[in-house]
């Protein structure tokens, strides 16, 4: 199968990828500059296509005989003339047509847990939900995943947690810590992407998380047995991260969060509908497991062993 994807170079792109050619599958991949996408090449099997979702053409070369088309470009803060608006939702409309004009019949897109258009979303939330109708009303069969938190060694909220246990000796922990998350395994989620690309009865839109609804404060406790560190803590009160994050929107190097972050994180982000299991046939790798394999380059010889 020719599976055409968006995306490609981001952190979930690339385990995708991997995953769809370990299973025999031709990739054809859309990226800005095919001189800078050389993990793309080193892989082979990967025809590289010049462009970005602007360009007409390119989406046109990108989807020209593809069996299926995997959309996975997406943002999660805006930045000049990368809007919500623009990324999520025309550019999800334009690879739509683009397929549907080429006559590829399935599309699987990347949207996120929690999309939904309610006022009170978040901006990134409701443009991820009109992504979302874009592609229901594109005339092709779809699947649409939301995965949760991805954990991986690319994942940068994940990366910057580590490394605050490392090196910090205290923890700041936004108000009380207790908001849960569900983080899910990168290569369980590339899994589940590939299934989706392969089962032709699969259709709808499905919620995507790993095994365990954590809290905050539970996460760090994993960091920390991983490492073999116990830090101290420190409540920061909402309020004060609230202002630094509105703040930040007009000083970004004064916030390392944006106030849609802010409401996303003490949302939280877990779903009782998991369908990584019951519906694509993966059991999740424990989020223990996760950090223990991206800590042990840090952490004291024999430390997790037998765990």
């Amino acid at each position: 199968m020719t599976v055409a994807i968006t995306g490609a170079t981001g952190f979930v792109g690339g385990a995708v990828v991997r995953r769809l050619l370990r299973r025999g599958h031709d990739v054809r991949a859309l990226v800005r500059d095919p001189e800078r996408a050389g993990r793309l090449r080193d892989l082979g099997s990967v025809e590289l296509v010049a462009g970005d979702l602007d360009d007409a053409a390119a989406l046109r070369g990108l989807m020209a005989g593809a069996d299926a088309a995997v959309h996975l470009v997406g943002i999660i803060a805006e930045s000049g003339r990368q809007t919500f608006e623009r990324v999520h939702v025309e550019g999800t409309a334009r690879v739509v047509a683009a397929a549907r004009e080429a006559g590829v019949r399935r599309f699987v897109q990347m949207s996120a847990l929690g999309a939904r258009a309610e006022p009170a979303a978040t901006a990134y939330h409701r443009s991820k939900a009109a992504g979302e109708e874009a592609v229901r009303s594109g005339g092709i069969q779809n699947v649409i995943l939301r995965p949760s938190l991805v954990a991986g060694a690319g994942s940068p909220p994940l990366r910057m947690a580590i490394d605050l246990v490392r090196f910090a000796p205290v923890v700041p922990i936004i108000g009380d810590g207790r908001y849960r998350l569900q983080p899910v395994w990168i290569e369980d989620v590339a899994e589940v992407f590939a299934v989706a690309v392969e089962r032709t009865d699969l259709a709808g839109t499905f919620d995507i998380a790993g095994p365990d609804q954590l809290t905050w404060r539970e996460m760090v406790d994993l960091i920390e047995r991983a490492l073999a560190v116990t830090r101290h803590r420190i409540g920061v009160p909402v309020s004060l991260v609230r202002f630094a994050a509105h703040a930040g929107v007009a000083l970004p190097r004064l916030s390392p969060i944006s106030p849609d972050q802010l409401q996303m994180l003490l949302e939280g982000n877990t779903t009782e509908a998991n369908a990584i299991e019951t519906i694509f046939g993966v059991r999740p790798r424990p989020f223990g497991d996760v950090v223990r394999e991206l800590c042990a380059p840090y952490a004291p010889a024999g430390v997790g062993a037998g765990e």
